[in-house]
């Protein structure tokens, strides 16, 4: 099913994604389109002499995507081919349930083949996916925002539910293929999500019962190296469904606008979207002004979108080591994502470190740390030629204490931070681009850190970019040219 191609025209500027929806857009096929366009859509062609690739809206570790989307709308199952632009039919829900179970919502779900991440990067690919999952819920959220729309994840589905709402239990349609798992639901709805959140995943499922399912997976890769160990952790860290339910985190859908950002130019927020790329050198001699910087990392904290989308509490603490921003002496700082994790994280780290306060910030060590900066990130000179760079450091076995499935929500977590920083950066006219490979070890023993009561699960630069100039760029599609 071909999507329609043109833009809705809602205007709105960067800043207002962070803030209370207006009116929200009619639910429609156009209105599914942008949805799908500026989350999971491709956002350029590159080209070098005869090797052409397409660049998406939503990042993915080495550019592999190994997630997948679809869409439940209108009464059926349909796939997203972000290429074509277009929906592919899986199944149809029988009307009767779909009506009385939607509510005029639209069920977004996202899968992952891990295969497309473990032939580049071995183990290493399960995180990595969900590193790209975490990315994939924030761009989602904010092209809900474009429409005036809503969104959350749904807790009540499990892992099963997903796959068998999805199809990508079937064994017979999988065929040869390699196999997607099932990664999350959310429901996108110009209402309130509440209204979905906890209704039954069998009764929208019985809609399918006498449904004819269409299409195979098709293949990637003629060999295979096997990694048991994936196959070990995603067999650990199945979603039951349904935990016990924790209250969401306050946002500004329920509170009210966040707070005033400093007056910068405000570009459109489509356009910020579109344009998002991940960037590959840095200017060494530049510098970042401190307000863009302060409100780049207050971004980051639960209390506007695209936080709403999911209901677990923060887990994620930073450690910045900054390079060039002025008005801040270079150095190691913590940037509190809950301000009341201090004495915790304060207790675990090195006794020597100052915490001094620097607005939101706190002063770790104040010294050059351009080349901590690389060796932690795998001795990678962007980390260390960027305004700054930062690792993500999460509350692990007090989360896991909750259960195994919430390891993949830690890098969720991880994720939605790096999507926030991607788009933070391309407003303010610069660029970030995520670090998956860190020396984690490093990591704990700079810091002070023992165990694994903290533990880090991602790390983040941004600068200002070095562009290749033997590149060319092309629109995502031909028609937007």
């Amino acid at each position: 099913m071909e999507l329609p191609r043109a833009a809705i025209d809602r205007p709105l500027s960067y800043h207002g994604l962070y803030e209370r929806p207006g009116a929200p857009a009619e639910v429609s096929l156009a209105s599914v389109a942008e949805l799908l366009r500026c989350s999971l859509g491709l956002s350029a062609w590159k080209s070098v002499r005869e090797s052409r690739w397409a660049l998406r809206v939503n990042p993915s570790s080495g550019n592999l995507h190994p997630t997948e989307g679809y869409v439940v709308w209108d009464g059926g199952v349909y796939h997203y081919a972000p290429e074509a632009h277009a929906l592919e039919r899986r199944a149809v829900v029988d009307r009767s349930t779909w009506d009385a179970w939607s509510d005029r919502a639209v069920l977004v779900g996202l899968t992952s083949i891990h295969w497309r991440e473990a032939w580049k990067y071995g183990e290493r690919a399960f995180r990595y996916c969900q590193h790209d999952l975490g990315h994939a819920i924030a761009a989602v959220r904010f092209a809900a925002s474009l429409l005036g729309w809503r969104m959350a994840l749904l807790p009540n589905w499990s892992d099963a539910d997903v796959a068998a709402l999805l199809g990508i239990d079937r064994d017979d349609d999988a065929a040869d293929a390699e196999r997607e798992v099932p990664g999350c639901l959310a429901v996108v709805t110009p209402g309130d999500p509440a209204a979905i959140l906890d209704r039954s995943p069998a009764a929208l499922l019985s809609g399918l019962a006498f449904s004819r399912w269409q299409g195979v997976a098709n293949t990637l890769s003629a060999g295979h190296l096997d990694w048991p160990i994936i196959d070990n952790i995603t067999a650990a860290t199945v979603y039951p469904g349904a935990p016990p339910r924790r209250p969401p985190m306050e946002t500004a859908a329920a509170v009210g606008p966040a707070s005033a950002a400093p007056t910068v130019d405000a570009p459109s927020a489509r356009a910020v979207i579109l344009r998002r790329r991940s960037a590959v050198a840095f200017d060494p001699r530049a510098g970042l002004r401190r307000d863009v910087f302060m409100r780049m990392l207050r971004r980051l904290r639960p209390t506007a979108p695209p936080w709403d989308a999911v209901d677990w509490p923060v887990a994620v603490q930073l450690v910045l080591f900054v390079h060039r921003v002025e008005g801040l002496t270079p150095g190691i700082y913590a940037f509190l994502r809950d301000p009341s994790a201090e004495a915790e994280l304060r207790g675990a780290m090195r006794a020597e470190f100052v915490w001094d306060s620097v607005e939101d910030l706190r002063l770790l060590v104040p010294t050059d740390v351009t080349w901590v900066a690389n060796r932690l990130s795998c001795d990678q000179d962007i980390a260390g030629e960027g305004f700054f760079s930062l690792g993500m450091l999460a509350r692990f076995e007090a989360t896991l204490a909750g259960g195994d499935w919430a390891y993949r929500r830690l890098f969720w977590e991880c994720g939605v931070i790096g999507q926030i920083l991607y788009l933070e950066a391309e407003a303010a006219g610069v660029r970030g681009t995520g670090i998956g490979c860190f020396y984690d070890d490093a990591v704990h023993d700079t810091l002070g850190l023992s165990g694994h009561a903290w533990q880090s699960l991602y790390h983040f630069c941004v600068g200002e970019p070095i562009e290749d100039s033997r590149l060319e760029t092309a629109p995502g599609y031909e028609w937007e040219g």
